[in-house]
């Protein structure tokens, strides 16, 4: 098995359809069941169950997929120690952050960058999912969750306070709530992985019980989208709820933890002179003003 033959078999053992697989490695479907064939009377085994709803490994393609992930490996180290001593400023860099970050920090930091190094092209991946940078899933990734990867570096870009907050239209309707009654008569959006786990609603430390939970989003842009339109009230990061004219209610309380961000990369990239520059473009955007 070659490299090129372990990337189809990784898309498709992934993917788990022709379809998907054929996106995820650029090439047709067609080409992708004729190298799986062509695999297999090389190996000698089957290595994919088929049926209506999909491919599934044989025991003797998990056997199979420890190798081809080793080369995955292999390939993706090569890649990186030799963009890693890469001084050129052109050429992709991939991004992977969440869609307000985008909005706020990474589009503004584009338009920055284009100016200085018009000839670096940024691949920006917008999801809620965390993009694997050991297989080159993205480059750099700015999202709220420190990784434990040892060959990732991870720079802190903000920790900001939590705040409850609503829309001026939602408080002439129905007032500030109370403290200390569970949020009782009020509407309520959330942050969908708040309510994940079992855990009892809560709300800057208030428990919210007596609440109506209207909607969830697992996307703070969408949420504050929800509190402007007066759906509810709800929990933002304290600089996204001001960039968007929101009323901040018990100013004094916030979610404990916060809500840091944090910049990551491969250790293997963090000297690459596009990778550096962009890393300085969107480092700007989160300085804090000048008084």
């Amino acid at each position: 098995m070659n490299w090129d033959d372990a990337r189809i078999f990784l898309a498709l053992q992934r993917e788990g359809t022709l379809r998907r697989a054929a996106r995820v490695a650029g090439v047709d479907q067609a080409t992708i069941g004729r190298r799986i064939a062509t695999l297999e009377h090389t190996l000698g085994a089957t290595l994919f169950l088929r049926s209506s709803t999909g491919y599934t490994l044989t025991p003797t393609g998990e056997s199979v997929l420890r190798a081809a992930e080793r080369m995955e490996q292999f390939a993706h180290d090569l890649v990186r120690q030799a963009q890693g001593t890469d001084g050129r400023l052109e050429g992709e860099v991939k991004v992977a952050t969440t869609d307000s970050l985008a909005m706020e920090f990474v589009i503004p930091a584009i338009a920055a960058l284009h100016v200085q190094h018009p000839a670096v092209r940024v691949r920006l991946n917008v999801s809620t999912q965390m993009a694997n940078l050991a297989r080159r899933e993205a480059d750099i990734a700015i999202r709220n969750i420190k990784p434990e990867n040892p060959d990732l570096v991870a720079r802190q870009m903000a920790r900001w306070p939590v705040g409850l907050y609503a829309s001026e239209q939602y408080l002439e309707l129905r007032g500030t709530p109370a403290e200390g009654e569970g949020l009782q008569g009020h509407d309520l959006v959330y942050y969908q992985p708040y309510l994940e786990g079992g855990r009892a609603p809560t709300i800057v430390g208030e428990p919210a019980q007596a609440g109506c939970i209207v909607a969830t989003a697992n996307s703070s842009l969408m949420l504050r989208a929800m509190i402007a339109d007066g759906i509810g009230i709800g929990e933002l990061p304290v600089p996204m709820a001001e960039r968007g004219g929101l009323v901040r209610l018990w100013p004094a309380r916030e979610r404990a933890g916060g809500f840091p961000v944090w910049l990551v990369t491969h250790q293997d990239l963090r000297h690459t002179a596009r990778v550096r520059a962009f890393i300085d473009a969107v480092a700007k955007q989160f300085d804090p003003p000048p008084q």
